[in-house]
């Protein structure tokens, strides 16, 4: 989960994390959301064994209330 620097918060799922990181805050690469929020700083991470199942993952934060994604952050630090 990425912090975007207006405060605001995107999820994503990625097998090369220092990679995706990196074309979120540089280049065209990056989601269009984030793009336009620059600069972006890792908030929360999950490890997942499967790309499908951190598509799961991801597809539940998305569900959460802000509220609960600040939750989530603040009760694991980022690895």
């Amino acid at each position: 989960m990425l912090k975007c620097a207006d405060g605001t918060l995107y999820s994503g799922a990625t097998s090369d994390l220092k990679r995706r990181l990196l074309e979120h805050n540089t280049g065209k690469r990056g989601a269009k959301y984030t793009r336009a929020r620059r600069p972006v700083e890792l908030a929360y991470t999950k490890r997942c064994m499967t790309l499908a199942k951190a598509r799961a993952v991801e597809a539940e934060w998305k569900r959460m209330t802000r509220e609960q994604k600040l939750a989530l952050i603040e009760s694991k630090p980022v690895l």
